[in-house]
């Protein structure tokens, strides 16, 4: 059931196209090959636990938590304001 200015299906594909980003998004942060012994950003050795834990990690843990608080703070996309002010 559509309500307002959408059409039937329209919230659905909203969640869809929220979902197919968010997995497009996981897959591209995978680590491909082998693990490195040295973070890339800081130098610092990364722990053998880590390396085991996480294949193809490529930074410490304190450098890899402020990239994905980086990325957080980036934002994705706000499809609803989006809409919203294509509306306005």
């Amino acid at each position: 059931m559509a309500g307002g200015w959408t059409r039937d299906g329209a919230v659905q594909e909203q969640i869809d196209a929220s979902l197919a980003d968010a997995v497009k998004r996981a897959r591209r942060n995978i680590g491909a090959g082998g693990s490195a012994e040295l973070c890339e950003q800081c130098g610092l050795a990364i722990p053998a636990a880590r390396r085991e834990a996480v294949p193809g990690v490529q930074h410490c843990v304190i450098c890899q938590s402020m990239r994905e608080d980086d990325a957080v703070a980036g934002g994705g996309i706000n499809r609803r304001g989006s809409k919203d002010s294509q509306l306005r």
